[in-house]
């Protein structure tokens, strides 16, 4: 197998500019080859969405989808989660897995949201750092797909692997990972860059066999065989 383009060496090596440059045509390119990128979750409003990523956790986007619409549908508001039968809020989740757990979570959140939010999702990181079982993935998940507000980068299984891979970062820890990327990109691209790196990790870059030769960043990555 021979290696192509930059090199793990030349990688650890490159100035903050050099990697900027390139995690902006990794950027660019990524756009090029999935033009329709998006969050793979359906949302109408912060809430759902909220309610939606509790949901994701270890669980695929397309149960959740498949789950959601009713559950939105007898739960419109947080006061209806703060409010719910907790039986009955397990039976509409049963099939996302963890259903016991994700019931009391979505009751939690919909108790805190309306005890200290006005039964409204805040759009602003500490506050929903703040509520139960959201971490700064989830509130970086909110804030740019539900607010427009690009606060940080949404550091999944997919974004961590990928950040590895392309030579970005050396860290494997989602926070530190996160604090190596921020400077590479603009603000502006946070949110999109994370979708691009999802719909790449599951349609090319997957964790067992990376199909490299069809890569459109192979070149830009030290990881990259051919």
């Amino acid at each position: 197998m021979a290696q192509i383009g930059i090199t793990p060496a030349q990688a650890r090596r490159e100035s903050l500019k050099a990697k900027r440059l390139r995690a902006v045509e990794i950027l660019a390119r990524l756009r090029q080859t999935y033009p329709g990128s998006r969050l793979a979750l359906d949302f109408g409003s912060p809430l759902q969405l909220l309610m939606a990523l509790v949901l994701a956790a270890q669980c695929t986007d397309k149960k959740v989808n498949e789950v959601t619409p009713a559950l939105f549908r007898r739960y419109p508001t947080a006061r209806d989660y703060a409010a719910a039968d907790l039986p009955e809020l397990e039976e509409m989740v049963h099939s996302t897995g963890f259903y016991r757990n994700k019931a009391r979570a979505l009751k939690a959140l919909g108790q805190a949201l309306v005890t200290d939010h006005g039964g409204e999702v805040p759009a602003d990181l500490m506050a929903l750092v703040a509520l139960p079982g959201v971490g700064r993935k989830t509130a970086n998940a909110v804030l740019g797909n539900a607010f427009g507000r690009n606060e940080g980068i949404v550091v999944d299984t997919h974004v961590q692997r990928l950040a590895r891979r392309l030579g970005l970062t050396q860290e494997t820890d989602p926070e530190k990972i996160e604090r190596d990327v921020l400077p590479l990109l603009p603000r502006e691209d946070w949110t999109a860059w994370s979708h691009l790196l999802q719909d790449h990790g599951r349609a090319l870059c997957k964790a067992r066999k990376p199909e490299c030769p069809a890569c459109p960043v192979a070149d830009l990555c030290p990881s990259a065989e051919v």
